[in-house]
């Protein structure tokens, strides 16, 4: 299908001119597009507006995948088109954009951008921060120049139900066939107006198995810095798209070829650099279960991935602890505090989920203590079953734990008469501690 698309496109670098592919030369079928994009561009058109399906959805489908979510860009205003729409809202201050809601589904409209200048910076429209960061980007404008705004070509593609073609400014059609992530305008101005697009570069060459352009890829390297002042809240939002995208295995080694791990994981970039042992091959595990898991369309937390993420540092700095005389329960659960605090300070991390990842590291400890009862009491905890996977994961990645995850896994399909014999074979053999009784003092004569 590519070929034939591009074989309708002049030959030679890509230019700014604009290319209007019709329908016959390429594959996108509004079968493939949800019922509620094609509901919000229709209607938008009968009221008199220009309507487009664009962005990754356009990517996607050009590519032959099943977009998830649809994107509509507009020349109505975000007042304009909240009128059109009952079931919507108007969201952000930085970036209005107008959610249309269809049951669980959301639909994203935005009205076209267009370039900021001097006037409209500092305005109520458009400002940026003392090192080039939009801070509001509400300056409207057409088509063309909403192209021109957008970050990369592969994301600048815009189908329309007039004629059902497709609309390129950027030469995108041309960089997909490339299989290329291309930088929109000079990439370092790019960047400084919004620094996650360094991470958005990263995780589209993973996701789509496409090459970051030199010329795209190269200021990441002396401009990362410029994500410290990105807030934690955002930062999160974009670690989640990260890692929990299914495809985690691919976006890690381009975070840590590009630079960016230590301003999103400082403690894990620290880890790998100090090369703790198993560090790096439990995080590999951690990413390609999770993976594997959303293939399968199974239940997956950001607080496994982050507990995986964080091992490392939680056992250098329990480690740390108890050599400063802290107890064993005492010094995790204070490192456990202080690894989720420092994290904190880059990525906000959702209560929720701190909860759950403090829980799946104790009760590592506590599956290693079988004997009597405890064993049956961890079984019943409601984090044994996440508890257990990290168990497992670690004993994959290559820790020797003298098969603990099989014993835990033989004690899952046991009955209960059977789960009582194999906890108390663990105390055979095993040395009891012997109780000393106390002696009263004995009273000293004096002669």
């Amino acid at each position: 299908m590519l070929k034939r698309l591009l074989s309708f496109l002049p030959k030679g670098s890509p230019s700014i001119k604009h290319q209007i592919i019709p329908r016959d030369k390429h594959t996108i079928s509004r079968r493939n597009i949800s019922n509620a994009a094609l509901k919000v561009m229709s209607r938008l058109a009968e009221a008199g507006h220009e309507a487009y399906l664009v962005g990754g959805g356009v990517r996607d489908l050009l590519l032959g995948d099943h977009p998830k979510d649809f994107d509509v860009a507009t020349d109505a205003k975000p007042e304009q088109i909240k009128s059109l729409f009952r079931n919507s809202r108007i969201i952000g201050r930085r970036f209005k954009i107008v959610h249309v809601r269809f049951g669980r589904e959301i639909i994203e409209v935005t009205t076209f951008r267009d370039n900021h200048d001097q006037q409209a910076d500092n305005s109520n429209h458009s400002a940026r921060s003392d090192e080039g960061m939009l801070l509001r980007d509400n300056v409207y404008g057409d088509i063309r120049s909403d192209a021109l705004r957008r970050d990369f070509t592969v994301n600048a593609l815009y189908y329309t139900l007039d004629q059902f073609s497709v609309h390129d400014f950027t030469g995108g059609v041309q960089d997909i066939g490339k299989r290329k992530i291309r930088m929109i305008g000079k990439p370092e101005t790019r960047y400084q107006e919004d620094p996650v697009r360094m991470l958005r570069a990263v995780r589209f060459a993973a996701k789509l198995d496409f090459q970051i352009d030199p010329a795209t890829a190269k200021p990441i390297f002396q401009l990362g810095s410029l994500l410290q002042n990105i807030p934690p809240a955002r930062l999160f939002e974009e670690l989640l798209k990260l890692f929990m995208g299914g495809y985690a295995a691919a976006v890690f080694p381009k975070l840590v070829e590009y630079q960016l791990l230590q301003y999103l994981l400082p403690a894990t970039q620290q880890a790998l650099t100090e090369e703790q042992p198993l560090a790096e091959a439990l995080i590999n595990q951690a990413l390609a279960n999770t993976d594997a898991r959303i293939a399968s369309e199974q239940r997956v937390t950001p607080a496994f991935i982050l507990a995986a993420l964080l091992w490392a540092p939680l056992g250098k700095e329990e480690k740390k602890l108890q050599q400063q005389g802290l107890k064993p329960l005492q010094a995790h659960q204070q490192a456990a505090q202080n690894v989720i605090s420092q994290q904190l300070q880059t990525t906000s991390i959702p209560k929720r989920f701190t909860q759950f990842m403090r829980e799946i590291w104790l009760l590592q400890d506590r599956l290693a203590r079988r004997q009597g009862s405890r064993a049956e009491k961890v079984f019943e905890h409601p984090r044994f079953r996440a508890a257990y996977d990290f168990l497992l994961m670690r004993e994959q990645a290559g820790e020797n734990l003298q098969g603990l995850g099989a014993w835990w896994s033989h004690y899952q399909e046991a009955g209960a008469d059977e789960r009582l014999q194999m906890a108390s074979r663990l105390d055979k053999g095993k040395p009891k501690r012997r109780r000393t009784r106390k002696r009263p003092p004995t009273q000293t004569q004096q002669g």
